[in-house]
C-alpha cells in the first residue's frame, strides 16, 4: 500500500535552521520506502522535507492555503518546484490544516510551532498514527510533558524517536498494523469488474 504520510513542522523561527537536515532525513525516507510525503506547501520544514522527497524521486503533495496559483505565489508567498501536485484548497492556513491531515494517513511532527500542535491535535482527534522526532525541538519535543498532564486520547497512537529513518519506519508499521488485511487492489479490482458485470448485464437487458 502507497500511505500519504504528512511532515508537519515550523515554517520558520529557530528549529528551521537547528532540524533542516532532519526534515530531509524524514522526507527522503518517506519517498524510499516508496510512500507519499504530503506538506502544507509552505516554508521551511515542510518544504525541506518535500525537495527532499522530490529530489528521491518520490512523490510529493502540496496543500496550499491559497485558491490558486497565483494566490499560492503572490499572497501567501509560498514555494513552487518541489511537488508533484499542489491542491490549492482555498481554505486559509486553519481550514488547510485539518484538509491536509484528513488528506493524509499519518502525521510526523519535526520542530514544530502552534500550526503543528492544530495538525497533531486533527490526526489524534481522528486516531491516526502520529510520530514525533524527538530532538528536534519545538512542539515536537513538547509533546511527552503535554501528554503527563493531560488526558490525551489515543495514546498508542503516538510515536517516538529520535532518528528520522527508524520514526519512518515505525510510522508505516503501525499503518501496516492498522491496515492488515485490507488488500486495496483486490477490492479495487473487485468493484470495477462487478461494476462491469452489472453494466453488461443492464445492457443485455
Amino acid at each position: 500500500m502507497n500511505y500519504s504520510i504528512c511532515i508537519s513542522g515550523a515554517s520558520s523561527g529557530e528549529t528551521v535552521a537547528s532540524s533542516r537536515t532532519l526534515a530531509e532525513q524524514l522526507g527522503s525516507s518517506v519517498a524510499k520506502a516508496g510512500h507519499i510525503v504530503t506538506t502544507g506547501a509552505t516554508l521551511g520544514l515542510p518544504f525541506y522535507a518535500a525537495r527532499a522527497a522530490f529530489k528521491e524521486g518520490g512523490m510529493s503533495i502540496g496543500f496550499s492555503p491559497a485558491g490558486s496559483l497565483q494566490e499560492h505565489v503572490f499572497k501567501y508567498r509560498l514555494p513552487i518546484g518541489v511537488f508533484s501536485y499542489i491542491n490549492y484548497t482555498g481554505m486559509h492556513y486553519v481550514g488547510r490544516d485539518v484538509y491536509l491531515v484528513q488528506s493524509s494517513d499519518a502525521v510526523i511532527t519535526v520542530g514544530g510551532r502552534f500550526g503543528s500542535l492544530h495538525e497533531f491535535t486533527s490526526a489524534l482527534e481522528s486516531n491516526m498514527p502520529c510520530g514525533f522526532l524527538v530532538g528536534s525541538g519545538g512542539a515536537a519535543d513538547l509533546i511527552p510533558d503535554l501528554m503527563e498532564k493531560l488526558e490525551v486520547p489515543h495514546k498508542n497512537m503516538i510515536i517516538f524517536d529520535e532518528d528520522p529513518e527508524q520514526l519512518v519506519k515505525k510510522v508505516i508499521a503501525k499503518l501496516d498494523e492498522l491496515n492488515h488485511g485490507l488488500d486495496t487492489a483486490a477490492l479495487a479490482n473487485k468493484w470495477f469488474l462487478s461494476g462491469e458485470e452489472s453494466q453488461h448485464t443492464s445492457n443485455k437487458g
